[in-house]
């Protein structure tokens, strides 16, 4: 059965790296295999600079930043290919043409559509290196335009699959040869071949598109990281790697703030049981983690979240009236037009809270100012919120203990408390 790899922008950020997808690679006989990749290292970054200064007019930071992304990819074909670079060079060489030339035609459209025809560059390239450093190493490559694969609507930026159309696009994937199919994450095209890029985590999306689409037996995403946690290891010095978990829990957590897998991978992969492993390219001994439908080992380890830069939001009705349904109905409305995710909803007899991130102002300040007009509002600034899954009395107070809570919400399997940001500085530590 077919087998789906995702490598990430980390894992092929330079020669060595891509070097050593190379060697791993070379240790996976079986096939089919598709692999997916991201752009390498920060490209997508340095593709939304150079969009910036295409659209501001900006020439000459344009041309420099044009000339950076591409003497960053010849320097990495050189060190790849030596004295065989020409062919790759060429290659490469087109694409920066034509990305320029796409910056010059799209300049003045509207920005999504300007995005997506030009950002989707990085993985264009990332491929083309790739897939002509494994053919040279010896494992025989077909490299595939994933624009010609994934077919979606014309949301540009969050482009919405057509499902029917990708599977007869994609069917012919599973062949019996020796070849390993190489192709683009986060992009894909319209029926009129129109570029599209699929938001975020769409790299690891275009994965499960295909897993699906194909049947495949397994997707693995290659991290830097050995697995997924309990908990983030930066802000906790007790994290412990969650081996095994089911595709409900990775969504649950997911919801609530944590970096696993985005839900909009899980979703694909869950409708048809497939499961999706988290492994280390930095080294292929670790214990992996794997995602499926399997809940025994949900409960036995709780897991915990930290969100900064957060916000609440208490809002009643001036003439003290009871916060009821209508009233909700009204509010949430607000906040789903102003595109923002509430981490925390509370609702009392006469009272709202929201727990909103500080991250997007030019979203939550309109909609401040839309509910002061109408409710009375409080504003709460510099918070944290706690999120534990499966926690018990115990561990609830052990981390609140000298912290002031101002928001709480519970169910049987979440605990949520939002604290100052001022109490939650440094390391914290997981009470066993």
């Amino acid at each position: 059965m077919t087998q789906v790899f995702k490598f990430g922008g980390a894992s092929i950020q330079d020669a060595a790296a891509i070097r050593r997808v190379g060697e791993l690679l070379a240790r996976f006989r079986a096939r089919p295999l598709i692999v997916v990749v991201s752009a390498m290292g920060k490209t997508t970054n340095a593709l939304e600079t150079l969009l910036a200064a295409a659209r501001a007019g900006e020439t000459e930071e344009y041309r420099d930043r044009l000339e950076t992304l591409r003497q960053e990819h010849l320097t990495t074909v050189e060190a790849l290919f030596g004295d065989r670079a020409g062919p790759v060079t060429e290659r490469v060489e087109a694409l920066i043409t034509e990305l320029d030339q796409l910056h010059r035609r799209h300049a003045s459209r509207e920005r999504p559509f300007h995005y997506d025809q030009t950002v989707c560059y990085g993985e264009l390239l990332s491929t083309t290196i790739i897939s002509a450093w494994l053919d040279e190493a010896g494992m025989a490559t077909e490299w595939l335009d994933a624009r010609d694969l994934v077919v979606t609507d014309d949301c540009h930026q969050a482009a919405n699959v057509d499902w029917q159309a990708t599977v007869e696009r994609v069917r012919g994937l599973a062949t019996d040869d020796d070849k390993i199919r190489v192709t683009q994450g986060f992009i894909g095209g319209t029926t009129e071949g129109v570029s599209t890029t699929l938001g975020r985590e769409g790299s690891d999306f275009s994965a499960a598109i295909l897993a699906h689409c194909l049947d495949a037996e397994e997707v693995t995403i290659w991290k830097d990281v050995p697995g997924l946690f309990n908990a983030d290891p930066r802000r906790f010095d007790n994290a412990v790697q969650l081996e095994r978990i089911s595709y409900d829990e990775a969504i649950e957590l997911a919801w609530h703030g944590a970096k696993v897998i985005h839900p909009k991978t899980l979703g694909p992969l869950q409708q048809k049981s497939i499961p999706l492993t988290v492994r280390s390219f930095e080294d292929l001994e670790a214990p992996p983690s794997t995602i499926g439908r399997d809940t025994r080992f949900d409960t036995q380890t709780p897991s915990l979240v930290l969100l900064e830069e957060q916000t609440l939001l208490e809002i009643r009705s001036r003439d003290f009236a009871f916060m009821d349904e209508p009233r909700q109905h009204d509010i949430l409305g607000r906040l789903v037009e102003a595109g923002l995710h509430a981490s925390l909803i509370d609702a009392g007899a006469m009272r709202l809270s929201l727990c909103l991130d500080d991250g997007h102002p030019d979203r939550l300040e309109p909609l401040v100012s839309s509910l002061c007009a109408d409710y009375a509002v409080v504003r709460h600034e510099d918070l944290t919120l706690l999120t534990v899954r499966h926690a018990d009395d115990a561990l609830l107070a052990a981390l609140s203990a000298g912290r002031d809570s101002l928001a709480e919400r519970r169910n049987a399997d979440t605990a949520q408390r939002l604290f100052p940001s001022t109490q939650c500085q440094g390391t914290w530590h997981i009470p066993l």
